[in-house]
């Protein structure tokens, strides 16, 4: 398996289903009605409160995104005469939003259900106050949205650290995991990493939800790392700070820098990583070596690059 094979995923449409499942238990919404809505498609990954539509104003309304009835449009339908409520609430599931979720936990008026089983439009229910329900639903929503792929290695946090170690089969990586995590480091994906980028431009890795917390170790078989090496040793994501390629030693020779002068970068999604490609080799201590560089890393983000060091004190050697 070629150490720089990325399985880059098409994101597929995010739709209500999938919002109701990823913020089952942050949001904690209920169906109501319209369930054939849950295949309807979120436009815009961002909630809207229809007020001024309730009014009857629909100019720049907001129809891609999901709807949000919160105690101020719940009071005014509340006012309305039952005829003119059954208008607005026709009108509204008439321009095709993709659901609606009434928060704080109020009523869904009988006329809510009646439109959305004849639209196929999902109603929702929530016990948490708006302000917060939108807050929680939009950061839910972002990561649905997320440009995501697929890469094959594994991903750890090493002294804080995130490191994406890659490489061919057979290189070591699953064990050198092994032996970070008994040191005290912490695993975030075995053998497949999940990584996406975050809507500030970070390179977030994740494990797939059917094989998290679970590492294959030749020889071994599958073990399940909590319950061999307690909850303190996984992590459920990190940001990904470098990248860490294991070669063969004739294959690296061509990208190897002794020095650490020249600075190496890998490319996900778009987002640039400091790449460190480690020659694998019989007697090579990959563990040492790998928590090292973690360590080296983060002395370099404090400003302290050895080689610069060392370069300026023999100039400095020499000139005197």
């Amino acid at each position: 398996m070629a150490a720089s094979r990325k399985k880059q995923s098409s994101r597929s449409p995010v739709t209500v289903g999938a919002f109701r499942e990823a913020g089952r238990e942050r949001l904690r919404l209920e169906l109501v009605a319209g369930e054939a809505g849950l295949r309807r498609v979120i436009g815009e990954p961002m909630v809207h409160r229809p007020g001024l539509a309730l009014s009857g104003f629909y100019g720049h309304f907001a129809q891609k995104r999901i709807q949000v009835v919160g105690m101020a449009e719940h009071a005014y339908l509340s006012s309305l005469p039952e005829e003119k409520r059954v208008q607005r609430i026709n009108e509204l599931f008439g321009l095709k939003i993709p659901c609606i979720v009434f928060t704080r936990g109020k009523r869904v008026f009988p006329e809510v259900r009646c439109a959305a089983e004849r639209d196929n439009v999902s109603v929702l229910r929530t016990g948490m106050v708006t302000r917060h329900f939108i807050q929680t639903a939009t950061f839910v929503l972002e990561d649905l949205h997320a440009p995501r792929c697929k890469a094959y290695g594994t991903m750890m946090e090493v002294a804080g650290v995130g490191g994406f170690i890659e490489g061919s089969a057979g290189m070591g990586k699953s064990e050198t995991a092994l032996g970070l995590i008994k040191r005290g480091h912490a695993l975030v994906a075995d053998d497949l990493t999940l990584l996406r980028r975050d809507s500030n431009g970070n390179l977030m890795g994740s494990a797939m939800s059917v094989t998290r917390y679970y590492m294959e170790i030749r020889g071994i078989g599958i073990i399940h790392v909590p319950s061999v090496f307690g909850v303190a040793s996984v992590r459920g994501e990190k940001q990904v700070d470098m990248v860490i390629t294991l070669k063969r030693q004739g294959e690296a020779d061509a990208e190897l820098d002794r020095t650490g002068m020249d600075e190496l970068r890998r490319e996900f999604l778009g987002v640039s990583v400091p790449q460190l490609v480690i020659p694998v080799a019989p007697g090579r201590d990959l563990v040492n070596l790998v928590e090292t560089a973690a360590q080296e890393y983060k002395l370099r983000l404090s400003g302290f690059v050895a080689v610069r060091e060392l370069d300026s004190r023999i100039k400095q050697h020499h000139a005197e």
